[in-house]
Order: C-alpha cells, then structure tokens, then sequence
C-alpha cells in the first residue's frame, strides 16, 4: 500500500508558498494551444498583484497570449531562486489558474515598475496587457518529503483585519 506523500498544509507551507510568489520574477507558463489542444510551456515576467495574486505582463503578438485568450486554464511553476545541491530540493510551487484580463491602472504600473524598472521600454506598447492569474489550487513541494495542496487563500496575502 502506497502512503499518500501531501501533508496537511502548514502556516509554514503558505507562508513559503506567499514568499515563492512575492520574490517570483519569472516563471514557466503552461497554456493550452488553441490549434493543437497540446501543452505549451513558455517563461515569462511574472510578479504579484497587490493582494498576492500571480500577474504577468504580455504580449499580444506571443503564442501563450493567444492560447490564453482562447482558453483562459493556464498552470504556472516557479521555483526558489538558484540555490547549490539537488535541484529537486529546492522549494517549487505549482499553480492551477485561470487567467483574466486586468487593466493596467496607475497603482499596477507603478508597482510593475518600481519592481522591474527595465520594463518602461515596453510597458506601454499596444501589444502588452497585464493578465492576473486567478489561483484556483496548488501544490506546494518545499523539499524532500514536504508536498502540499494548497486552496487559492492559502497562496494569496490573508485579508487585512
């Protein structure tokens, strides 16, 4: 009999999964492509909404914005940033999401920017738009034998009280 390897989730688990998201400055995008129905898998910008949510900033002309717009289930990685050893140690987060639309309002921009000022050169071309990734489950592995599910409030910032 196998023994199921998830745990149950930690404060210690979301706080790693917040961290994972709040220091992310890329990360692989697996959407669906619309002509094929097969996987594809690209890097992209990636940083934070204000409330914690994963948010990318696109370009119409590339092939994930496509099959975003045709099919808005998207599945993100991010790992840990570059650290020695085993590289099936290091702390990964796995999301499953939907991708929407957002507008790029002055508080977004100024955030996008204060934390990626190289963008300037393209934040405002026609083709680029935010998408905000709309948690829906994950899966954190935070080493070996430390796997666990994770809900949409246990990646996303806790509300303020």
């Amino acid at each position: 009999m196998t023994q199921d390897p998830i745990r149950q989730t930690t404060d210690d688990a979301r706080a790693m999964a917040r961290a994972l998201l709040a220091q992310a400055r890329h990360a692989s995008l697996g959407t669906l492509d619309p002509e094929t129905g097969a996987p594809l898998v690209t890097r992209i910008a990636l940083q934070t909404d204000a409330d914690g949510a994963p948010l990318a900033l696109l370009s119409g002309l590339a092939a994930h914005s496509r099959a975003i717009a045709a099919d808005p289930r998207v599945g993100l990685m991010l790992v840990a940033e570059a650290a020695k050893g085993d590289a099936m140690t290091h702390a990964r987060l796995s999301i499953l999401g939907r991708a929407l639309p957002a507008p790029a309002d002055q508080a977004r921009r100024a955030l996008w920017l204060a934390r990626d000022p190289k963008a300037k050169v393209y934040l405002d071309l026609p083709d680029f738009r935010f998408w905000r990734i709309e948690p829906v489950s994950g899966l954190l592995n935070a080493g070996f034998g430390q796997a666990f599910r994770l809900a949409p409030a246990d990646m996303l910032k806790p509300p303020a009280e």
